[in-house]
């Protein structure tokens, strides 16, 4: 079994930064493609950044594109999330996950994922 834990979040003001940590345990990291999620209140889960096992093929979601850059180490067994430029529209809980099959490339769909962290809360204010 999978174990995430996020790291990370908190208030910033717009046009601050954050970096966000996923700590994976419980399963072979390095072969699992990994994702950034968020769910703000009132809306669906959607798709930020993804990155497959090797750190040379990512995806962004067109609203942080030039802003957010996800990057894995996996001699540590972690995913970064960093973000730039936040905007208010950014407020969320972030999620990391872990695609559900070892060397799948899981692209921006959600539903390919099957190992969930927690989650940290991300607020950027005005």
């Amino acid at each position: 079994q999978a174990t995430l834990v996020e790291s990370g979040g908190g208030l910033v003001q717009a046009g601050g930064s954050l970096r966000l940590s996923c700590a994976a345990s419980g399963r072979t990291f390095s072969g699992y493609t990994m994702g950034w999620f968020r769910q703000a209140p009132g809306k669906e889960r959607e798709s930020v950044a993804v990155i497959d096992w090797s750190g040379g093929r990512t995806l962004y979601a067109d609203s942080v594109k030039g802003r957010f850059t996800i990057s894995r180490d996996n001699d540590v067994s972690t995913v970064y999330l960093q973000m730039n430029s936040l905007k208010p529209e950014d407020t969320a809980v972030y999620y990391c996950a872990a695609e559900s099959i070892l060397g799948r490339w899981g692209g921006m769909n959600p539903r390919a994922y099957g190992y969930w962290g927690q989650g940290t809360q991300v607020t950027v204010s005005s």
